[in-house]
């Protein structure tokens, strides 16, 4: 058996019931060029007891399939946000 994939990412939206979406930075390398480039991932994240706000640094983990989109949940909140109850725009991020 293989493991869970686990996350570190950035809480973007918390206006759905139970779901945040988070956006995850990964390091890759440019297959030509060889430079290191930042790719963004988003993911919706069963959230059930609503604790991760918007703004929080969250670690996730797979699981099974909750909904049609939902593969991951919220383990814990790393860091809360600095600045409680502001919408990020994700231009901003």
């Amino acid at each position: 058996m293989g493991k869970r994939k686990t996350f570190t990412g950035t809480v973007i939206s918390d206006k759905m019931q139970k779901t945040v979406t988070v956006r995850v930075a990964t390091l890759k390398k440019h297959p030509k060029y060889q430079k290191v480039i930042k790719h963004y991932s988003k993911y919706k994240v069963h959230d059930e007891k609503s604790i991760a706000k918007a703004g929080d640094v969250v670690r996730i983990e797979e699981t099974r399939p909750v909904s049609k989109d939902k593969h991951f949940r919220v383990i814990e909140v790393v860091k809360k946000a600095a600045i409680p109850h502001v919408a990020l725009k994700e231009e901003a991020l």
